[in-house]
This record gives C-alpha cells, sequence and structure tokens, in this order.
C-alpha cells in the first residue's frame, strides 16, 4: 500500500502539471506564427483550442484517479483515462491539419478575415502606431519662389552638414590635442536669437588610451575629463567650406549667448570608461593654454568620498590596484568616480530598461547634460506582430523613460513619459522612489526631448506593412510599403543597398501655422522606386509623440529618392564636375539625399563634400537640389534654389529673412539675369583667387565658366 500510495501521489503530481500546462497553452495560441498573420488562426482558435481544453480535463481527471488508485486500488479508471489522454493527443496531430487542408485553405481568406483584423488592430496598439494621422497630399500647384521664401525657416535648417562629414571635420579642427576625441555628432534645436536653429552638436571627451604617457596617475588623477563641445548650425559653410561654429576652441566660446557653457567638464560620458580620483593631492588637467596647461579641483557632489581606510581598501580591492592603498595623493576629501559611460551607468541603475543606441548631449543653463531614451517591452503581446528589436524579437514596445545624466556630477534622474504603459507602471510601484513624473524635470531641458530614432526605426518598419486597413488588401499583400533602399553616404548597410536613416529637420508642416523639429522618413512601394507616403514624428511641446502620415495620390507620379539621385547622376553638369575633381586625386563624399517636403510638393537636396587625397578635413563645396525634372548645383544652398525657381539667390535670403507672412511674387525675366551677373562675378572672382594660387585648372575652368554665363546674358 505505501509504494501504491507513493506512485499514485508522483502520478497525481504528474498529470496534474499536464492539466496545468496545457490549460496555459490555450494562451500561447494568441501568439501563434503558424498562420497567415501572427496569433490565433482560424484553426487555433476553432480546432486546438478545444482540443487543448478537452485534454486539459482529460489529464485533471488522470490525476484524480491516480488518487484514486492509491487510496483504494482501483486502477482501470486510471488506464481509461490514460489511454483517453493518448487519443487526443493523436487527434490534436491529424484533425487540426486535415481542418486546416480541407475547410480553411480552400478559402483561406474568408475564413481568417476577423483574425486579420484582430492582428491589425493589436500590432498598432502594441507599436504606438492606433493613432498615426493620416493626411492626404493634393499637389495643385507647382512650388514658387515665393513658397521658398513663405518656408523661409525651413530652407535655413536644411542639413547640409551630415554627421560622418563634420564628425571628421570636427576631429581636425576642433580636438586640438591627441587625448581629446569627438564620438559622435548629436542633432538637437536650440532658439537662438529668438529663432528656432537646428545644431549640431559634438561633446569633447577624454580618450584617455591617447595618453601620451599612460601611467596611473595621469590615467587616474590627472587627465580625468573632457572638456566643451563644437556645436554649430547645420547649413552653414564658411568660403572654405568648413562649417561655422557657435561654439568652439578651449575654453569653449560661445558667440550665441543660448550656446554659453559655464561648466564644461565632462565627467561622464560615452567613451569615459576609467575611473577617476577627484580632489585629491595631484592637480587635476583641465585644458591646454598655448605652451602651459590650466589645471582645477572638481568642485561638484560626484562619485563616493573615500573618508575611511575601509573604503579605501575596498575600492583597492575592487579596482585591483595597490596603488590605490600606497598612493599619497588620495586623502580623506578624495572623490572616486566609477562606472563614468553614461550608458553602462543607466544600465546599472536600470537593468530591466532597454536605452536606446544614440544618447546626446544637451546645454541647458550652462551646464551639459545627457539624454537617454529607455523602453519597456514585451515578446507576449496577443496577436501582434513581431519585429527584431535590438539584439531581440518583440511585439510591444514604449519609450516609457527619459534618462538624464549630469555629464558633471554623474547624477542620474529617471522621467516616466507614458503615463498609460502597464509596464512602467508596475516598475514605478516596484521602484516608487526610482521614477520622477515628466512635471519634474527641469524646464530647459523639456525643449530638448526628442523623439527616439530606434523606435521611430521600428515603427516605420511595421507601418510599412501594417498601413492596410481592408483585410483583403493586407492578406494579399497589394499594398506594401518599403524604406527606400539608395547607395548614400551615412546610412545603414543591407546588402548591396543603403537603407534610407530617418533625419531630423525643422520645418512647416503642410497645414500647420509654424515651423517646428520633425523625425522624418519616406516610404515607396514595395520593388518600385516613386514615393508613396511620408511619415514624421513631431517633437515639440504638446505636439510630442505624435505620429502623421502624408499620402501622395496613387494616380501622380512622385519622384522617389532612388530616382531623383539616378537623375543627378546622369546630369552633365554633375558628372562632369565630379570627374573634374576625381581627376585631380580628390574624393569627392556624395552626402545623404535629404527629401525637404514645403507646401505639399517635395525638394531634394544633396551636399556634396570634397578631401583632398592626402587630407582628413571633408570641405562642403556643393549643394545639388532637384525638383520635379529640374537640377542644379551650386557653391550655396540659395544660389541652387534661385536657379530651380528663376529668383536670384539674393532675393531668396533677403526674403527668408522677412519675417512676415505676406511675399511678394517673384518674376522672372529680371531676376534671372541679375542671378546671371552675379555668377559671372563669382566666376570672375574665383579666376582671379587661382591665377593668384597659381591653380592654372581652376582657372581655366573658372574663366570658361565666366564665357558660359555672358553668352547665356546675351541671349
Amino acid at each position: 500500500p505505501r509504494a501504491r500510495l507513493h506512485i499514485s501521489i508522483l502520478g497525481f503530481l504528474f498529470f496534474a502539471a499536464l492539466a496545468g500546462g496545457t490549460y496555459l497553452s490555450i494562451f500561447s495560441l494568441l501568439s501563434s506564427s503558424n498562420g497567415p498573420v501572427f496569433g490565433a488562426t482560424f484553426t487555433d482558435a476553432n480546432v486546438m483550442a478545444p482540443i487543448l481544453r478537452i485534454s486539459a480535463v482529460a489529464y485533471g481527471l488522470a490525476a484524480f484517479f491516480a488518487l484514486v488508485y492509491g487510496i483504494s486500488g482501483r486502477i482501470a479508471p486510471l488506464i481509461v483515462t490514460f489511454g483517453l489522454t493518448i487519443l487526443i493527443g493523436i487527434v490534436s496531430i491529424f484533425v487540426p491539419a486535415l481542418i486546416q487542408k480541407l475547410i480553411v485553405a480552400p478559402n483561406e481568406l474568408v475564413k481568417e478575415t476577423p483574425y486579420i483584423k484582430y492582428n491589425i488592430a493589436a500590432t498598432r496598439q502594441a507599436y504606438n502606431l492606433n493613432k498615426v494621422e493620416k493626411r492626404e497630399i493634393v499637389v495643385d500647384k507647382p512650388l514658387t519662389a515665393s513658397d521658398i521664401a513663405a518656408n523661409n525657416l525651413t530652407i535655413k535648417n536644411v542639413r547640409l552638414w551630415d554627421r560622418d562629414p563634420l564628425l571628421s571635420t570636427f576631429s581636425q579642427i576642433q580636438e586640438i590635442r591627441t587625448y581629446y576625441e569627438f564620438v559622435s555628432v548629436d542633432n538637437d534645436r536650440y532658439v537662438i536669437n529668438n529663432e528656432l536653429r537646428q545644431v549640431m552638436l559634438s561633446p569633447r571627451e577624454l580618450a584617455s588610451e591617447s595618453l601620451p604617457n599612460k601611467n596611473w596617475i595621469n590615467q587616474h588623477l590627472t587627465f580625468t575629463h573632457g572638456y566643451g563641445v563644437a556645436a554649430g548650425p547645420v547649413n552653414q559653410v564658411t568660403p572654405e567650406g568648413l562649417p561655422v561654429l557657435f561654439v568652439k576652441d578651449l575654453p569653449p566660446k560661445a558667440n550665441v549667448k543660448e550656446l554659453e557653457i559655464s561648466r564644461p567638464e565632462i565627467y561622464y560620458g560615452e567613451i569615459t570608461n576609467d575611473y577617476a580620483f577627484v580632489k585629491s593631492g595631484s592637480k587635476e588637467f583641465d585644458y591646454p593654454k598655448g605652451e602651459e596647461n590650466v589645471y582645477s579641483t572638481y568642485g561638484g557632489k560626484g562619485g563616493v568620498q573615500i573618508d575611511s581606510p575601509i573604503k579605501k581598501l575596498f575600492y583597492s580591492i575592487y579596482f585591483g590596484s595597490l596603488k590605490l592603498l600606497l598612493s599619497g595623493d588620495i586623502n580623506s576629501e578624495t572623490r572616486v568616480m566609477y562606472a563614468r559611460n553614461v550608458i553602462e551607468r543607466v544600465e546599472k541603475i536600470a537593468p530591466f530598461l532597454t536605452f536606446d543606441s544614440d544618447p546626446y548631449l544637451v546645454i541647458a543653463d550652462g551646464k551639459l547634460y545627457w539624454i537617454l531614451d529607455a523602453y519597456t517591452f514585451s515578446d507576449s503581446y496577443p496577436y501582434a506582430q513581431e519585429q527584431l528589436f535590438g539584439n531581440q524579437n518583440v511585439n510591444y514596445v514604449r519609450n516609457s523613460v527619459k534618462a538624464v545624466v549630469d555629464a558633471y556630477n554623474g547624477t542620474v534622474t529617471f522621467y516616466q513619459v507614458d503615463p498609460d504603459d502597464p509596464i512602467i507602471k508596475t516598475y514605478v510601484k516596484i521602484f516608487p522612489n526610482t521614477f520622477r513624473p515628466l512635471s519634474d524635470m527641469p524646464k530647459s531641458l523639456i525643449p530638448h526631448l526628442r523623439y527616439p530614432e530606434d523606435i521611430f526605426a521600428l515603427q516605420t518598419a511595421i507601418y510599412s506593412t501594417y498601413h492596410m486597413d481592408d483585410p483583403q488588401i493586407f492578406y494579399n499583400k497589394e499594398d506594401l510599403w518599403e524604406i527606400p533602399s539608395i547607395p548614400q553616404e551615412g546610412a545603414v548597410q543591407t546588402g548591396e543597398n543603403l537603407v534610407m536613416a530617418p533625419r531630423h529637420m525643422i520645418m512647416k508642416l503642410p497645414d500647420e501655422e509654424k515651423e517646428e523639429y520633425i523625425f522624418m522618413l519616406p516610404f515607396t512601394p514595395r520593388g518600385k522606386d516613386n514615393l508613396s507616403a511620408w511619415m514624421v514624428a513631431r517633437n515639440d511641446g504638446e505636439e510630442y509623440g505624435k505620429l502623421v502620415v502624408y499620402n501622395f495620390p496613387k494616380d501622380k507620379l512622385v519622384y522617389g529618392p532612388k530616382q531623383v539621385i539616378g537623375r543627378i547622376n546622369q546630369d552633365p553638369e554633375v558628372s562632369k564636375q565630379i570627374s573634374l575633381w576625381d581627376q585631380r586625386g580628390s574624393q569627392v563624399i556624395q552626402g545623404p539625399l535629404l527629401v525637404i517636403p514645403i507646401e505639399k510638393s517635395l525638394v531634394y537636396v544633396r551636399p556634396l563634400y570634397l578631401k583632398a587625397e592626402s587630407g582628413k578635413i571633408p570641405e562642403l563645396k556643393r549643394v545639388i537640389v532637384a525638383y520635379e525634372n529640374k537640377i542644379a548645383m551650386e557653391e550655396t544652398l540659395e544660389r541652387g534654389l534661385g536657379r530651380i525657381f528663376a529668383a536670384t539667390d539674393d532675393q531668396i535670403s533677403t526674403q527668408m529673412q522677412q519675417d512676415s507672412q505676406t511675399t511678394t511674387t517673384i518674376t522672372s525675366t529680371d531676376m534671372s539675369n541679375v542671378n546671371l551677373f552675379q555668377q559671372a562675378n563669382d566666376a570672375y572672382e574665383s579666376a582671379l583667387a587661382a591665377q593668384r594660387e597659381g591653380d592654372w585648372a581652376k582657372y581655366g575652368e573658372q574663366i570658361k565658366k565666366l564665357g558660359e554665363i555672358l553668352q547665356r546674358l546675351q541671349q
């Protein structure tokens, strides 16, 4: 009896576990990937789910009869029930397959329509796409110079300086010393002289591995921090083709008060991986000044004070260095800073969050702050389509948190920005003192919040399929979109072509009253090159986080990026100039193709950078402008627009400076003549400059250009 009871208890536990597991597996059907869409299908809901329920009951009965056997010794009911579970298992293998083949497959669309609807609705909800605003673009009239002038702030903020060329240029002209490094260029907006301006900003971080004398004192006590930033507008260029800088040099000098920095030291950054001791007996290097160096003493509250022998011993063991114990520079006032890489720092505090790959630095109240976007996610949202996000598959994601790191003190503050996300609401209850409401964020930081790049890329990838509402169109994949893939600089490599990356820009959206900071990405039909739509994520004020899609009419051809690039490459003027540069041994860097929505049309802009064969500084030399069938290449954006729209660059610049909502209609004849006179004068001046420098090839080129312009004037 004892052995029988023991066996019966084991049998009860075994069948009870099977019953519970089988019942719970019913819910896993909601995340099935066996059908035409993610989630339960007709067969899952109408065949597999009932079979699993019956199986769970059968396993439950088997568990009950296992106990009966242990108490009474009656084994027949247990054998019968166990045989029933085997029969049900066989049925669960063959019956669903037969139903799928004989009933569902011949009429799959009709049978699966309700489940396709569930999938569309759930996927949009899971990726926060259920509130996307759809607007139709009706191009009822061509753009004019007046339209260009009316969108002056958009033109002023066209991003001629791309990240990669600008990073190379910053590295050459602003690193100052070998132990400084610009790691990334961040895009943000600032109100400068009462005008919204798009700014590219890069922190000057300390690269400890590049120290000329890399010893323990230099690495951990003397060279402890980076210093300042390089920052400039996205669209301004010096006569030499270099970027105009709002903030430059050491110590940082700002020529606009909105970007003045009173605390330029960067103790916490993207490549700050070493621990550092501050307030020690060793002077901290601040920045170079001529033949001498400027030193400072840390005055903040960052790090941990080493005010006891026990702490000194502990950190000596933690860092694996006896030098901390033996150094006479470490005193009771010394503070140790570690976990100084901003991504590592926030991940240590909140390992349950996933952080965006692009932390960015902002200037606020004269101080430097890092802002990082954090996500909550799940892979178990019913009916929602899975998508790769980072290195994991997810089917629910929210940008629920913004983390702010003080670059001087290392203070980390987490702000809850999505009050409706159930996952972050749970974390807030578990860690009540970790998260603050967004209303607590300093007002100087609020205007610098950006819609995060990683989640926007994820949403656009999902929306390229899930913009379709009709289940029949969705099932037949009749209107699939894709993000354009073209050969261009600075995009993500995906096979033979390059996927266009989303771009920040300042522009006035169609039917809106003022310019705003947006994130934008176009769509093309799958396998086609013309444009079908473009999506924007809004970033400013109460509009933050709203997604808008602008659809083009399907009966009108709107050139897509790949088509525009093909036309640019075939343009005689462009190809001739690039060939001429290549023959001289210079490297031509073709910047990204910028899609600039103006009114209800699109203007394409592509910067061209030139880098000497032995040089490392890309210089912005030309700007290509394309609109409909017209292409112009000029030294400035204004001149390119002037050629396209039959207005002078001076007139466009003048009108762009007018703070008026009324614009003057531009006639073409006189304006074109003035434009040609200006071009002739520029060619003449360039020829004289080339003559003085002994560059006879350029001299001949400019004289030829002058002759062509004079012929056009005679006509």
